[in-house]
Formats: C-alpha cells, sequence, structure tokens
C-alpha cells in the first residue's frame, strides 16, 4: 500500500462528502445519542471502579449478538440478551469489587470464545462478522435508530429516576448503606442499565471498542473538572464530540468509524490529563507562595 492508497482510503469520498453525509444522517443522530448516554454513564462506571465491567459485559454481548446471527434472528436483541445475562451475574454475584472481577475475568474468555465458535459457524457475508467487533454505525438503518433512540431513552429516564442514590452509593457505599439506601437494588439496576448501553454500544462501534465510548469521555472529564453537574455535562460532550466527530471523519473515505471514535476519544483523554496537570502545578505553587508572601510582613514587622 503506497501513499496514495491510504489517501484514497481516507478521503477517497471528500469529492462528494454532502451526498455522503446525507446518505448516513441516521448514523450521526445514533452516534450522538450513544455518546450522550455512553457518557452519561461513564462517570458512574469510573465512580464505581467498574471499567473491567464494560469488556466483561461486551464479551457476552458480542457473543450473544454472534448466535442471533447465526440463527438469523435481531442481531440487536441478541446482543442485549448477551449483555443483560452477564450484567445480571456480575450484579448478582459480584456485590464486592473482588468476587466481581474474578467474575468477570471467567465470562469475558467464556463470552468471546463462545462468540467466535458462533461465527466460525456462521455461513454468511464475512462483513457481517466483522461488524460486531468493530461495528457499523455507517449503515444504520431507520429501523435500528429507532431502537436505540427508545434504549437509550429508558436508559436515561431510569438513570435520572435511581440518580441521587446511584451517585450516594458510588461515592460512598458504606454511608448509604447505613442511611438506608438499598445499595443491592441500586447496583444490580446500574448494571442492567449498563447492559442496555454496552448492548446498544456494541451493535454500534463493536465489541472490541466500546469502552471508548462508555469509560475514555468519563475519565477525561474528571481529570479537568469536578461537581454533581460538571463532569456528567463534559462527559456527555466529549462522548457526543467523540462519536459524531469519528463518524464525520469515516465517511470521508472506506475505513471503519471504530479508529477514527477512538483517536478522538484518547486524543481529548490526552489533552485533558495536560490541562489537569497544568492546572495542579499552578494550584501547588499558588499555595506554596501564600505562607512565604504572608511572612515577609511579619518578619519586617
Amino acid at each position: 500500500m503506497n501513499v496514495d492508497d491510504i489517501h484514497d482510503a481516507m478521503f477517497g469520498g471528500l469529492a462528494h462528502y454532502p451526498e455522503i453525509l446525507a446518505l448516513v444522517s441516521n448514523s450521526v443522530w445514533a452516534g450522538a445519542v450513544l455518546g450522550l448516554v455512553g457518557g452519561l454513564v461513564g462517570v458512574f462506571i469510573m465512580q464505581r471502579d467498574m471499567a473491567f465491567a464494560v469488556h466483561g459485559i461486551s464479551e457476552l454481548s458480542f457473543a450473544g449478538a454472534a448466535a442471533a446471527l447465526l440463527i438469523g434472528a435481531d442481531v440487536l436483541t441478541g446482543s442485549i440478551v448477551g449483555s443483560l445475562v452477564a450484567a445480571g451475574l456480575i450484579g448478582w454475584l459480584g456485590a464486592r469489587a473482588r468476587d466481581r472481577n474474578s467474575i468477570i475475568g471467567v465470562l469475558m474468555p467464556f463470552g468471546l470464545g463462545l462468540g467466535i465458535l458462533f461465527l466460525s459457524l456462521y455461513d454468511g457475508r464475512s462483513a457481517n462478522r466483522f461488524s460486531l467487533l468493530t461495528g457499523q454505525i455507517v449503515s444504520v438503518q431507520s429501523a435500528q435508530l429507532g431502537w436505540l433512540i427508545g434504549i437509550s431513552a429508558f436508559v436515561l429516564v431510569a438513570l435520572l429516576v435511581i440518580w441521587r442514590p446511584l451517585r450516594f452509593d458510588s461515592l460512598d457505599p458504606q454511608s448509604a448503606a447505613a442511611r438506608g439506601v438499598p445499595t443491592v437494588a441500586v447496583s444490580l439496576g446500574f448494571m442492567l442499565l449498563l447492559g442496555l448501553t454496552v448492548a446498544a454500544a456494541v451493535h454500534i462501534i463493536g465489541a472490541l471498542l466500546v469502552m471508548a465510548l462508555l469509560v475514555t469521555p468519563a475519565a477525561s472529564a474528571m481529570r479537568v473538572t469536578s461537581g454533581p453537574v460538571r463532569v456528567p455535562l463534559l462527559s456527555a460532550l466529549f462522548g457526543v464530540v467523540a462519536a459524531v466527530g469519528g463518524i464525520l471523519l469515516a465517511v470521508m473515505g472506506t475505513l471503519p468509524v471504530s479508529p477514527y471514535i477512538t483517536t478522538i476519544s484518547f486524543l481529548i483523554y490526552l489533552a485533558c490529563r495536560v490541562i489537569g496537570a497544568r492546572r495542579g502545578r499552578v494550584l501547588r505553587a499558588r499555595s506554596g507562595a501564600s505562607p512565604r508572601t504572608q511572612a515577609i510582613p511579619t518578619r519586617l514587622g
């Protein structure tokens, strides 16, 4: 592959970009919705230290989607079933962090192995198999967009309903339990919402790269700000920028959308790390200079 081939793969469709955008409007909306939901859910993923769980659920979601593809059923339905089974098992059996990580470590290879088995038995188009791993956001149909919006709306409404107890349980589970918060029910409910979100993300961005929209935006936001309002809003903004920006760049050529989304998300994270580190140095410098400044008049007096 030479430079011209790479250029064509990345920008070959630039001459017909307006026409292409009109054809993938559903994909742009799907990316915006998924970025919004993923950014909000990702805040609690980070607060509850469950980034590893996202990957574990995505593997079972991949297995469910592959099984549905093999038997000719709806792929999104299979993905949802796989995600909910994994989320339920992790939430039910993994009350403690050590147990949760062990269960995830067991489920991940099991789900990946099942998915590979089902795909090896599938004799249809190879593009369908590949899309389960890297997503198929540039071919989102109206019915799929409707399903995605419906799932996302349900997740958002449910998340708002349990937001306060979920935040309390995420930041201080011992105090939440002592105050009468039903921590088990809250944890299991969040896991099921996470399962639905992962299922939608797997269908769009693929099982291998789902963490780019469910973990990285929240991790980036927490580097530059704090507070119960600013972090979720900034995380959602980062998710939307990564998803929509990745789609807008991907349709210029023939490359998959996933590398664009993951690259934008990673660049945002790097920028937030730099900003956060610089802000930390400024704050430390100010706090270090303050005592000396205050001590000078005392000595002179």
